[in-house]
């Protein structure tokens, strides 16, 4: 490993307040709040470029970059620490993706305009205007390193390949001809309701009852037709799983919480001057929030450093705390804390139990398995899905099924 790295100079200091590994969003979120409040921060990503699994990639570099963090990292022999007062527990990287398939239709066609656009890895693809990300950008000073551009329109998929326009406003509903008559007074009902009780009207308030009870089933007491619901949980309260399904939902959205996120899609529509809509997006990908926190944390005092591989955690051998990492070339690192990118783990020591003592002290040694896995889909298509809108979002729902044939 050494042999591929660039020569680098040793990094001076060798102590920190805090090391971080991985410049993903919310690494560089914490890096910028640490180097915020005075704190010595020395971040460091073994890629070439900022965001780790939150970075905008191009067409080329892309697959190489899941098809190396869908395998697990070759286990290492233990290190020779050379040091009585701490030991040497290797890293191991884990696999974030347990399964890929990537298939190109037209590869000269992608090749010809690879250099037109990036694709983003994970991560926030659109943000409320309103949404306390956004907030959190202003008042950081995150925000002068970013541009965004606002969502013209969002889009409710079905099972027939048919997108029906999302209609968000009473003027949006009038003008929407997708939407019969009963359809638009139901929904005019609606949300004179919802805007009633945010106002604190008298004589319009929806019951404490109801606002503990599931918003499907809110939705479904004012009368409202499954188009329109679907419209409401997943295009505008933008809701993730199954509502429909009550016995294995993970995350049945109360009332409450559901008019909560329609008054914030209300207050989002029109706060920025240059963004009519609720949504924005940042222009050049969500690669460019990372680096926007990592720009900030560097002008706060944080030292950056990016093709350094962390191979090894130190551990003080009389307390079994955390003591620095080990870079690949060579050079022991100290501080008081580190944050580790979420593929970074730390095998227990042949011999050890799970219940190790090392387990509850460092948090890198558990072997609990993850607690869910997330099916991601990216299609890159060779016109717009609207050729008449130049920026939007389409949303399926959870039992949306949908195959697609390209020619």
């Amino acid at each position: 490993m050494n042999n591929d790295l660039a020569p680098y100079p040793p990094i001076d200091p060798t102590t920190f307040d805090l090391i971080v590994i991985g410049t993903g969003l919310p690494e560089s979120i914490l890096a910028a709040a640490a180097s915020t409040a005075s704190k010595s921060v020395l971040h460091l990503d073994p890629n070439p470029f900022y965001g780790s699994h939150f970075s905008s990639l191009s067409h080329t570099d892309f697959p190489s970059f899941l098809i190396s963090h869908s395998t697990p990292s070759p286990s290492s022999t233990p290190q020779s620490n050379g040091h009585h007062d701490f030991a040497v527990y290797d890293f191991a990287t884990r696999p974030l993706y347990s399964s890929l398939d990537i298939s190109s239709f037209s590869p000269d066609l992608l090749h010809q305009h690879s250099r037109k656009f990036n694709i983003d890895v994970a991560g926030p693809r659109v943000f409320f205007c309103a949404d306390k990300s956004i907030d959190l950008m202003l008042k950081s000073g995150a925000s002068q390193y970013l541009e965004f551009k606002s969502i013209d329109a969002t889009f409710l998929g079905d099972d027939k390949g048919n997108l029906w326009s999302v209609p968000d406003s009473r003027a949006a509903i009038f003008k929407d001809k997708s939407l019969g008559l009963m359809e638009k007074n139901q929904l005019m009902r609606f949300f004179k309701l919802v805007q009633g009780h945010l106002a604190g009207e008298q004589g319009v308030k929806i019951s404490e009852e109801d606002l503990q009870s599931p918003f499907v089933d809110f939705l479904s007491k004012m009368g409202l037709p499954p188009k329109i619901k679907s419209f409401i949980l997943y295009a505008i309260a933008m809701v993730d799983y199954d509502q429909e399904d009550v016995g294995v939902c993970r995350d049945l959205l109360k009332t409450k919480d559901g008019i909560d996120q329609l008054a914030l899609y209300n207050a989002s529509v029109g706060r920025f001057p240059n963004a009519l809509g609720a949504l924005i997006y940042p222009v050049y990908g969500q690669g460019e929030l990372s680096q926007a926190f990592c720009h900030r944390a560097a002008v706060k005092g944080s030292i950056y450093v990016l093709r350094m591989p962390v191979t090894a955690l130190l551990v003080g051998k009389d307390n079994g705390c955390y003591k620095g990492v080990r870079l690949a070339s060579g050079q022991d690192i100290f501080s008081k804390q580190l944050i580790l990118d979420p593929s970074f783990t730390v095998p227990l020591p042949l011999g050890l139990s799970p219940s190790h003592p090392l387990e509850e002290k460092l948090p890198f040694f558990s072997l609990r398995d993850d607690r869910g896995k997330v099916a991601r889909g990216i299609c890159i298509t060779k016109t717009s899905l609207k050729p008449d809108t130049s920026s939007l979002l389409v949303v399926y729902p959870p039992r949306c099924k949908i195959i697609y044939f390209f020619n």
